[in-house]
């Protein structure tokens, strides 16, 4: 894809520069916000869905920000990182937050990386934010990408939902990714799927990790 879509544009620009402000917590403060919402650390969720995962493998996440879910990995033993991130100055910000992994910038439509070159990639609230006419287009890429497993954290809902944003449309949506995922792709298997309710709201999010046969 190679002309810029509204919502990269705006993730982009400087609605995306506020967003990552707001939202540059330490990782200890990220984990607070995690047990806030779901009762449980991000850690603790990742420790249950990446059970008996090998530890060695190469792993991206794509919409990787400032770099902290994959600090949180690479405190799990994880030691082989990398993150693709669009928007420059969380790309720039990430540079000072982490150490030993790999965070350049790079669109979900576009990974430049070859076919297979990892053994995990992973998203967390990232799909939410590709337009549904799009968001095929960043799962072929993912796909292409893995050797074997996709891992994702999203919003979840039935059906696809657009979400109100900050008074923005067009920028937020929920639905079953994972069930995307296996629909569209027929090499895949799920391995682990979590709902997370949410302790204060009626919302619902999906961990899910699926394998390649």
């Amino acid at each position: 894809m190679s002309k810029a879509t509204e919502q990269m544009e705006e993730w982009a620009g400087r609605f995306g520069e506020e967003y990552t402000d707001r939202n540059a917590l330490s990782l200890d403060d990220m984990e607070a916000l995690y047990l806030k919402n779901y009762g449980q650390t991000r850690a603790e969720l990742n420790e249950r869905c990446l059970k008996g995962v090998d530890r060695s493998i190469r792993v991206l996440e794509v919409g990787s920000n400032i770099g902290n879910q994959l600090v949180c990995l690479q405190r799990m033993g994880f030691s082989n990182l990398y993150g693709i991130e669009l928007q420059s100055y969380a790309v720039e910000l990430s540079k000072s937050r982490t150490r030993r992994i790999n965070i350049i910038e790079g669109s979900a439509f576009d990974i430049p990386y070859k076919d297979a070159y990892f053994g995990l990639v992973f998203t967390s609230g990232v799909l939410i934010h590709i337009a549904p006419s799009n968001v095929e287009t960043a799962m072929g890429e993912i796909h292409r990408c893995t050797n074997k497993y996709i891992w994702g954290l999203e919003y979840y809902a039935d059906n696809y939902t657009e979400i109100p944003y900050r008074g923005h449309k067009n920028l937020l949506w929920k639905a079953d990714f994972a069930g995307m995922y296996l629909d569209k792709f027929d090499d895949l298997e799920p391995v682990r799927q979590e709902r997370l309710e949410y302790l204060d709201s009626d919302n619902v999010d999906m961990m899910f990790l699926l394998e390649k046969r």
